[in-house]
């Protein structure tokens, strides 16, 4: 059941992301690129998107786990953060 859960939480991101992308920068085709925050970005079908979110997600919590130890961070990773959060059309600050 938590791999139901799981997977659930994925669509409903996926959900999230396609409303995200129409409010953002307006309808378009799967596939398709389009400029965000001066990056282009891609808009991803479901398959592409997963993985993608989970290795976002991922960045995430180890993101959280060096801001809760104090730890410094490289620029490779926030390099990274930065670059997920525009794939996803999402606005932190990293």
């Amino acid at each position: 059941m938590a791999a139901d859960e799981g997977l659930d939480e994925v669509v409903s991101e996926y959900r999230t992301y396609l409303q995200r992308f129409d409010d953002k920068v307006g309808p378009c085709e799967f596939g398709a690129y389009v400029k965000f925050r001066g990056k282009l970005v891609k808009k991803r079908g479901y398959d592409e998107f997963e993985p993608k979110w989970k290795e976002s997600c991922e960045l995430d919590r180890i993101y959280a786990g060096i801001m809760e130890r104090g730890d410094t961070i490289n620029d490779v990773m926030t390099k990274m953060l930065r670059e997920r959060c525009a794939e996803f059309l999402l606005e932190k600050e990293i």
